[in-house]
């Protein structure tokens, strides 16, 4: 039976590109177990349980998370989405292979459910697995061709290949399905500027950065690609907000290796920082 599509869309710090996607966990799950095995107890504890599950992984205590829908499993082994969620969870914790196992697991259960490839993919994208993330995110656009988070981590991995005319289509695709998809769009600036289409890259970062003033990524981005075109007053005061909004974008390394922007934009921040320090 297919999975439902309400989700709440989570971004795992570890990935910085890729998209996870917690699933909900309500009443109908119980049903997946016979319901004459279940006591009144052994349905509250799943409620607490279900709320401390969600309330610890929103919160990043992952290794609490973890224990949490572990113990859901032992009421509800056949609930695909328990095991997609602590996948999740280990993937924050850089158990790439326990969280393979378990979207695996979760994807035997529910093959038609396109979460669970989804989050596979963004895992064996964490591993540079480029090609098994890929055929993740088909798989998952040969279940729902529209959904875009499919489109951006497709478009991740063939950046991660060096392939970026196809990654670009993908972004594209992902911000046509999706024109709020913050993140889709940044990526599709990234990469117009890897190409050396700096200035449509400028452009969209500019209209992006209107649009979310507060969103670091697209302003660090854009930092960069106005140092390089001549334009150091407005690049500085673009990284003030940054500073103030996240500080992680003065690791250079988080930058290449977390967040994997494209190398000639890490290069071009990388400019700015040497010069600005």
């Amino acid at each position: 039976m297919r999975m439902p599509r309400l989700r709440l869309r989570v971004i795992i710090p570890l990935l910085g590109l890729c998209l996870f996607y917690f699933l909900g966990i309500g009443q109908p799950a119980i049903a997946a177990t016979n319901p004459a095995e279940l006591t009144q107890r052994d349905i509250q504890t799943i409620a607490e349980l279900r709320e401390k599950a969600f309330a610890t992984s929103r919160a990043g205590q992952y290794d609490a998370a973890e224990d949490y829908w572990t113990q859901l499993l032992e009421f509800l082994p056949e609930e695909a989405a328990i095991w997609s969620n602590r996948g999740i969870v280990r993937v924050s914790q850089n158990e790439l292979a326990g969280a393979i196992d378990d979207y695996t697991h979760a994807i035997e259960l529910a093959p038609e459910a396109v979460d669970a490839y989804l989050n596979r993919g963004a895992a064996y994208e964490v591993s540079r697995d480029w090609d098994a993330a890929i055929a993740d995110y088909n798989h998952a656009l040969a279940l729902d061709p529209n959904e875009a988070g499919a489109y951006n981590n497709r478009g991740n991995a063939e950046a991660g290949q060096g392939n970026w005319d196809a990654a670009i289509a993908d972004y594209r695709k992902a911000t046509t399905l999706a024109n709020e998809f913050a993140l889709a769009r940044v990526n599709y600036a990234l990469a117009l500027y890897q190409v050396g289409e700096t200035t449509e890259a400028v452009r969209s970062l500019r209209a992006i950065v209107r649009k979310y003033p507060n969103f670091a990524d697209a302003r660090a981005a854009l930092t960069a690609a106005l140092w390089t075109t001549g334009k150091q007053g407005e690049a500085e005061s673009h990284w003030v907000a940054v500073s103030g909004l996240d500080t992680r974008y003065r690791d250079l390394h988080w930058v290449r290796s977390v967040r994997r922007w494209p190398p000639a934009v890490a290069d071009a921040l990388e400019q700015f920082l040497t010069l600005e320090g």
